[in-house]
């Protein structure tokens, strides 16, 4: 299903939806108990529809889940086509996956109906809903029978509305990282009735890391090198820039290609391999990229990794990555590498890569960050993103072949 036919459906169908359920709500609140979690529950359920990336963001509250829950069973519902990364990182016992196919509207009917009567069926004693301003992930979080359900609530904001029945809410705060909110939800599981139930939060740094982890047999990632180097022979003996150009389902996320063109031609002047890595989807822009390069030591890497798994090798097999906003800044902080990752139509303060091995790159232009919660990520951008189009190659160049002298093997 469309991007566009989805967001179509949760903005008009959900609205509705979601205040007859409120209504309904209401109905019963004065005959039913205050929702409250007990202290050994036995399942509890996070919903996270969002892109692949969002699931490493998420990996502290996983972790945090784990350490205050440890009897729980985590259950995790994801979109269908997300689900890999959850399994490579084993955020929970397989049997405790549960997805959604949003391949059609008739699939998506059929699996919402499945995996409902199947959550029923556990009697959750909690669901955390992690979207945003998602009514069908709101609705999702009703249907599956939980009693205390958390997520997050416009409160007073105008047109983001998605009911009144998720009973442990905390404010969405546009000014604090994403990791932390997702911490918060957990917080809130355990709140009272106050709002916002985040005050009875705890006060935390921004996660240092992840706390995930891809585990690789001994001789994997040396295998896995020399494969590369048969592949690619050019990359033998040298160090190796892996570059992610495309800009996924929202292209504004995108620094321009020639800007990449000129950091590639810098980097293969002074001796370094780079690969354009990407989906094959992406073939065609890494054609064009090597076109303007003009060297044999700037490969075509799309489409060569099978697996998330595989692409995680490959970058414990590089130096650097230099990257557009998603998915590959995100599961690059899962492996040694060092990431330098383009924002401008979102901003690395919500979004950035946890760690200490990434370096966020942001112009700061007025009308930047310009996809929000609070605009279902529908940026008033012409094409025209003066964001990225302002962060100038040369210094990125210079920053890039500055790291690679610190880290160049010495002879």
């Amino acid at each position: 299903m469309k991007l566009q036919t989805q967001r179509f459906i949760d903005r008009w169908v959900g609205q509705l939806l979601c205040r007859v359920v409120s209504a309904w709500v209401r109905l019963l609140a004065p005959f039913t108990a205050a929702p409250t979690l007990g202290p050994a529950p036995r399942n509890i359920l996070v919903i996270l529809l969002s892109e692949m990336g969002s699931i490493v963001l998420a990996g502290p509250m996983f972790a945090q889940l784990r350490r205050q829950y440890p009897g729980a069973n985590i259950h995790i519902l994801q979109l269908k086509k997300n689900q890999e990364v959850s399994k490579l990182l084993q955020l929970t016992a397989p049997q405790f996956m549960h997805s959604l196919d949003d391949s059609s509207g008739g699939r998506l009917i059929s699996d919402i109906l499945r995996v409902s009567l199947a959550m029923r069926r556990l009697q959750l004693d909690a669901v955390i809903d992690c979207e945003l301003f998602s009514r069908v992930s709101a609705l999702l979080s009703f249907t599956t029978g939980a009693r205390v359900r958390v997520g997050f609530t416009p409160h007073t904001q105008e047109g983001l509305y998605r009911g009144s029945f998720i009973n442990h809410a905390i404010p969405y705060n546009p000014y604090q990282h994403i990791s932390k909110q997702f911490l918060s939800l957990v917080d809130a599981l355990q709140a009272g009735s106050t709002m916002p139930r985040s005050k009875a939060g705890a006060i935390r740094p921004l996660p240092a890391d992840t706390e995930l982890n891809v585990a690789f047999k001994a001789d994997e990632l040396p295998a896995y090198r020399a494969q590369l180097e048969r592949d690619h022979p050019v990359v033998a003996q040298r160090q190796l820039v892996l570059m992610y150009a495309g800009g996924g389902i929202l292209p504004e996320r995108a620094w321009p290609a020639a800007h990449y063109a000129s950091v590639a031609r810098g980097l293969c002047a002074a001796g370094v391999a780079v690969g354009l890595i990407g989906l094959k989807d992406d073939a065609q822009l890494a054609k064009d990229l090597q076109q303007q390069v003009q060297s044999a030591a700037c490969i075509d890497l799309t489409g060569y990794t099978r697996s998330i798994r595989e692409l995680l090798m490959l970058f414990h097999a590089a130096d650097l990555l230099i990257t557009n906003d998603g998915g590959p800044g995100h599961f690059a902080t899962l492996t040694p590498i060092q990431t330098m990752v383009f924002f401008g139509p979102e901003t690395g303060k919500l979004y950035g890569p946890l760690g200490q091995r990434n370096q966020v790159l942001e112009s700061g232009i007025a009308c930047s960050p310009c996809l929000s919660a609070y605009n279902h990520r529908l940026t008033f951008c012409d094409g025209d993103n003066q964001c990225l189009k302002r962060i100038a190659p040369d210094p990125v160049l210079a920053e890039a072949l500055q790291f690679l002298r610190r880290t160049a093997p010495t002879s």
